[in-house]
């Protein structure tokens, strides 16, 4: 499926150079002169490496479909990740770095969505959010405004996140998995 380049979306997979890539982050920028484009930085889904493209309005790439497949997150065992194929129970084990940021956030027995290319796993989808516990979170400062002022605090997976000043440690928080940001409280 064409897109044009000012579609890209952060997420999307396309095919570019003869390559298969997925889009980390986008930028739009329009420029006093000339027409807009789409600064793209993309990320190589076979060998990993990173390349940052401008895409114009006029420039069309092709979307990628991906095969996508329900699994199950059993373990980590040190960098390799371990899934169950929820159809018929195979086992696959892949690398933590194929995750990125979000490997962090996995949780036993948590429901994932592999994306397959030609039968092979190039990426896997975490749910958007998820439920963490705040082992830390540092003292309110007085004085601080409460509108905007936001604090560090650590998740038990030992990632750490800006959550506003009333939430302190012991509290369990949803926590937008990619972007790694306090959404709310956990009712």
């Amino acid at each position: 499926m064409k897109i044009s380049g000012v579609d890209i979306r952060p997420g999307n997979i396309i095919e570019y150079e003869g390559g298969i890539w997925r889009a980390v982050k986008i930028q739009h920028t329009q420029p006093g002169k000339g027409g807009a484009y789409m600064q793209v930085e993309l990320k190589n889904l076979i060998d990993g490496r990173k390349n940052n493209v401008r895409f114009r309005s006029a420039e069309t790439v092709e979307r990628v479909r991906l095969d996508t497949k329900d699994f199950q997150f059993l373990f980590r065992d040190g960098d390799a990740l371990t899934f169950m194929d929820k159809e018929n129970y195979e086992q696959i084990t892949l690398p933590a770095d194929l995750l990125g940021d979000a490997a962090a956030f996995l949780q036993d027995g948590m429901d994932v969505v592999m994306e397959l290319y030609d039968e092979r796993p190039i990426s896997v989808q975490l749910p958007d959010t998820i439920e963490a516990l705040i082992v830390e979170a540092d003292a309110v400062v007085k004085g601080q405004t409460a509108s905007s002022s936001y604090k560090p605090a650590i998740l038990e997976n030992g990632v750490r996140v800006m959550v506003p000043p009333h939430i302190g440690a012991g509290t369990r928080i949803v926590v937008d998995v990619y972007e790694q940001t306090y959404v709310r409280r956990a009712d």
